[in-house]
């Protein structure tokens, strides 16, 4: 692929839950969907000793965020392991594993830098910038989805018949 070009377009292949969300649903490829979300997704395996398809909390990884916060790692780890693990390396290997799964592309690190956080070098920094930012998305989702008691569904009362209906 040519440096100068952010992604090319492809049929979809490869490993089933490896695949990043994007890449699944445009088929466009970058280095960033192929080679980091797939590591992300496999540091995950690696720590769980489950399959990507076989754990459905890797799909959200909302379960893991608050598991980590939490400090509950005997929950994602391994039990082959039998607790013979040090605690600030997992730590430390699901971050980075978070970080490479974010949602957009954009917000990936480059591998390059997965290769840095893992050496030591500035994943605390980029984990302490990330929380905040994953705190204002959570206090805009709040602000913007207000409580919804109000609504009221304009189908409850009709009848199936109705509701096959074009309008």
């Amino acid at each position: 692929m040519d440096y100068k070009d952010t992604h090319i377009t492809t049929a979809v292949r490869g490993t089933i839950g490896h695949i990043a969300p994007e890449y699944l649903s445009t088929g466009k490829l970058s280095e960033k969907s192929a080679d980091v979300f797939g590591y992300g997704i496999m540091l995950l395996e690696l720590i769980t000793g489950q399959r990507a398809f076989d754990l459905p909390r890797l799909a959200n990884d909302d379960d893991v965020k608050g598991l980590l916060k939490e400090k509950k790692l005997e929950l994602l780890v391994d039990p082959d392991l039998q607790n013979e693990y040090v605690e600030a390396e997992v730590e430390q290997l699901i971050q980075v594993a978070l970080l490479c799964m974010q949602g957009s592309p954009m917000d990936r690190p480059k591998m390059s830098e997965v290769v840095r956080m893992l050496e030591g070098d500035g994943l605390a920094e980029r984990w302490d910038e990330w929380q905040k930012v994953e705190v204002l998305r959570q206090e805009v989702d709040l602000a913007s989805h207000p409580s919804s008691d109000w609504l009221v569904d304009s189908t409850e009362n009709l009848q199936a018949v109705e509701l096959s209906v074009p309008r």
